[in-house]
């Protein structure tokens, strides 16, 4: 216990140490919210990566594969693609389209420091409907999404010390939103590369331990087998009963497990967290590196966590309570205390690490696109730059009320936002990047019906069709229908086409001078 508890103080205190030394060079709102658009290609692609596979990584796909075995899996392979995709198709224009478009409004003296504000900007919308609903899509997934967070930073703090929800979560946010409120992006990015290094690591140790200790894996498979023929099928069918203490098959469609899981890739083209990365790299040319190193991180994660699953069902005689507590459990089973404090803190890092970028861009959200839009427009670069650490504490608060009192678990959360950033954004970004006949009205149809479906899907799912498909399918669907549907009631001006042509040539430019 005194070992773990050593061990967690040394990294908490190294994150607020790295929020005090970025302190002073925060000291504008684009300083705050994208770090001067200064990541070179290591910060970014692991930011890029700790900043996204948060607790699920660790806690929400390792138990996703001990409940159900091999079938869960396909959720990573859509990962991978759709990470490898947003790398190609996202990153290049979306640098350099929010650095080039700029706001009418304010002279074009003024980037695109957020999602919504290139929206704005992007197809001229005088309306400033973009601008709101996006920010208010932005706003109520990230408090489900940093609800996730919280739920696994309570289960880890229980697991290790005994702590119960409520002072386990005060403790988890005010470390998060201290050095988050210190160093903004930058803060947010530096301790995002730590964090990336101890979660790989993590991942690594407890399946050699594992296997080593299970005799290869021969034995590994084995032990797999004995708990359910079915667990190594990759159409899915078996899943933990609780009451029996047993794994048994189950009426999944196979196909239902297939593109359920596959559809979780689309989420990336939507993910503001993981978008802003993209937007603060240094220029274009640094970012087939930075998805080099992303893309190699993230495969090689997923795939071990994979493996901790099936480790996980080999390894306990007995079904655990909490399946997503199977790495924790394999960590205390398997190392020393002292290597044990360390491999939990990678989870709590994998936790903070997808939180603090989560809270700064609901906060950018609320100042940039909320209080400066609507109501201050001339607001001072420094009074902004203040706002934005007091919503970071708000947001924070909010979110950790949704932990206290939710009954759902870290995979459910996510899955939640996830389809809801998915479909609400990636539609619409995908064609504003690639399209250029696509109008505001199309923007503002393919936002709404992509996000309105995910929220009502498993509703209209689970009461009426029963076929439990994830709601990420239906909603990009119906926000790609309504995009062009729509589109036509909008106009394209001489200068949205002009900003699309000089966007590409850019681009072009770049690829031939690298």
């Amino acid at each position: 216990m005194l070992a773990s508890v050593a061990t967690f103080g040394v990294y908490l205190a190294v994150m607020v140490a790295i929020g005090l030394w970025v302190y002073r060079r925060t000291v504008s709102q684009s300083d705050f919210v994208l770090g001067g658009r200064q990541l070179n290609s290591w910060v970014a692609g692991l930011s890029a990566n700790a900043s996204d596979f948060s607790g699920w990584l660790l806690l929400g796909l390792p138990g996703a594969i001990y409940v159900s075995g091999l079938g869960e899996a396909w959720i990573a392979v859509g990962l991978a693609a759709g990470f490898a995709g947003s790398w190609i198709l996202i990153a290049p224009r979306l640098r350099v389209y929010t650095e080039r478009v700029t706001d009418s409004r304010s002279g074009g003296e003024s980037d695109s420091l957020t999602l919504s504000s290139f929206l704005e900007n992007r197809f001229e919308d005088r309306s400033r409907s973009l601008r709101a609903v996006s920010a208010v899509l932005i706003i109520v997934f990230y408090f489900f999404y940093v609800a996730s967070g919280l739920v696994a930073m309570a289960a880890l703090f229980d697991q290790v010390f005994g702590l119960d929800p409520a002072p386990a979560i005060v403790i988890g946010v005010s470390i998060v939103v201290l050095y988050t409120v210190l160093g903004g992006f930058l803060a947010v990015s530096y301790t995002d590369v730590i964090q990336a290094v101890m979660m790989w690591a993590a991942l690594l140790v407890v399946p050699v331990l594992a296997i080593t200790a299970m005799g290869g894996f021969g034995g590994l498979a084995e032990g797999v087998t004995d708990k359910g023929d079915g667990l190594l099928s990759a159409m899915g069918g078996m899943s933990l009963d609780g009451d029996a203490g047993a794994w048994i098959n189950t009426e999944t469609l196979g196909w239902v497990v297939i593109v359920s899981g596959l559809a979780w890739g689309f989420g990336y083209f939507g993910q503001p967290h993981i978008l802003a990365r993209f937007m603060g790299i240094r220029s274009v040319t640094d970012i087939p590196k930075a998805g080099f190193v992303s893309v190699a991180w993230a495969v090689s994660a997923m795939a071990l966590a994979v493996l901790v699953g099936f480790i996980g069902i080999a390894y306990f005689d007995t079904p655990l309570d909490s399946p997503e507590q199977v790495f924790p459990r394999l960590i205390e089973a398997l190392t020393h205390p002292l290597v044990a404090g360390l491999l939990l803190a990678a989870i709590l890092a994998a936790v903070m690490s997808t939180a603090d970028s989560q809270l700064l861009v609901a906060a950018s959200a609320l100042t940039e696109d909320g209080y400066k839009a609507f109501v201050d427009k001339d607001a001072a670069p420094r009074s902004l730059l203040w706002i934005s650490r007091g919503t970071v504490v708000a947001v924070a608060v909010i979110a950790a009320c949704v932990a206290l009192w939710g009954n759902q678990s870290v995979m459910d959360l996510v899955g939640y936002a996830w389809a809801g950033f998915g479909a609400g954004f990636g539609p619409v970004l995908l064609l504003a990047l690639f399209w250029k006949r696509m109008t505001w009205v199309g923007a503002l149809a393919g936002m709404i019906a992509g996000g309105a479906t995910a929220i009502v899907w498993d509703i209209v799912d689970s009461a009426y069709l029963g076929i439990g498909l994830y709601a990420m399918l239906p909603a990009i669907v119906l926000s790609f229908v309504a995009i062009f549907a729509l589109n036509g009631l909008g106009r394209v001006s001489p200068q949205m086409a002009d900003d699309f042509d000089k966007v590409v040539r850019e681009i072009e430019e770049a690829k031939q001078a690298s």
